[in-house]
C-alpha cells in the first residue's frame, strides 16, 4: 500500500467519522486535505461519490426525522447552482479555486464559532433563505464538493434540533451528492482512479459511520463542533498559503 493512499484512507475515515457524528462537514474536511496529495478533479468526485454512500446508510437509519418538504425543495434549489459549479471546477484556475476554499472555510467556520445561539423562525415564511441557501450549495457542491455551510445556516434559521438537522440534511444529500456524481460522470471526471480510491476507501468509510453514530449519543456537540471549526480555520490558512508556495 502506497504513502498516497494511507492518507487518502485516513483522510477519508477521519472525514466520514465527522459526517456520521454531525450530518454534514466530510467534505469541508476531506477535499482540503486531499487537495494537498491529489488534483482537485480527483478529490472532488471521489468525495462526492463518498457522500452518497454515506448518506444512504444514514436515511436508512434515520429517515422518518427528516424534514421532507424542506428537503425536497433544498434540492430543487441546488439543482439550479449545480452546473455553475461543475463550470468553476472543470475551467477554473486551480489556485484561484484553493485561494477561495480556503476563504469559504475561514468565513464559515469564524461566522459558525461567532454567531449568536438564536433562533429565527423566519424560513417557514420567507423562501428566499430556502432558495439562497439551496442554490449557494448547489454552487459550492459543485466546485468543491462542499454543500454544507449554506444548509448549515438555513438549518440555524429553520430551527431544527440536532436529530432534525442531521436527518434532513442526509435526505438532502443523498440526491443531490448523487445528481452530482452523474454530472462528473458525463464530464469524464468519473475515472478509473477516482473509482479506485472510492473503492479502496469503503472498507474504512463503514466503520467510520457506525462509530459516528455511537459518538453522535455521547459527545457534547457544542465543544466538539467548537474543535472542528478551530482545525477548518487553520487548513483554510493553509489552503491559501499553499497556493502561494
Amino acid at each position: 500500500m502506497d504513502i498516497i493512499l494511507i492518507k487518502v484512507l485516513g483522510i477519508n475515515f477521519i472525514a466520514t467519522l465527522v459526517r456520521s457524528t454531525f450530518g454534514f462537514g466530510e467534505a469541508l474536511i476531506a477535499v482540503p486535505l486531499l487537495s494537498f496529495i491529489l488534483p482537485l478533479d480527483i478529490a472532488v468526485p471521489m468525495s462526492v461519490m463518498l457522500s452518497v454512500a454515506i448518506a444512504l446508510l444514514v436515511v436508512v437509519q434515520d429517515h422518518k426525522k427528516i424534514d421532507v418538504k424542506s428537503a425536497k425543495y433544498l434540492v430543487l434549489a441546488a439543482l439550479i447552482g449545480l452546473p455553475a459549479g461543475l463550470g468553476m471546477l472543470l475551467y477554473g484556475n486551480d489556485k484561484l479555486i484553493k485561494i477561495g476554499l480556503g476563504i469559504l472555510l475561514i468565513a464559515y467556520s469564524a461566522y459558525a464559532l461567532t454567531a449568536k445561539n438564536t433562533q429565527a423562525k423566519t424560513a417557514d415564511n420567507n423562501s428566499l433563505w430556502l432558495w439562497t441557501c439551496g442554490i449557494a450549495s448547489g454552487v459550492l457542491g459543485g466546485a468543491f464538493g462542499i454543500n454544507g455551510p449554506p444548509l448549515v445556516v438555513y438549518g440555524k434559521i429553520k430551527g431544527w434540533n440536532p436529530s432534525e438537522f442531521r436527518a434532513t440534511l442526509q435526505g438532502y444529500f443523498l440526491p443531490v451528492s448523487f445528481i452530482s456524481v452523474v454530472g462528473y460522470y458525463f464530464k469524464d471526471l468519473i475515472t478509473e482512479e477516482v473509482v479506485l480510491y472510492f473503492l479502496k476507501s469503503i472498507p474504512v468509510m463503514i466503520p467510520a459511520i457506525y462509530i459516528g453514530r455511537w459518538l453522535n449519543h455521547r459527545i457534547e456537540h457544542k465543544k466538539f463542533f467548537i474543535y472542528v471549526y478551530i482545525g477548518l480555520i487553520v487548513i483554510g490558512l493553509v489552503s491559501i498559503v499553499n497556493t502561494f508556495m
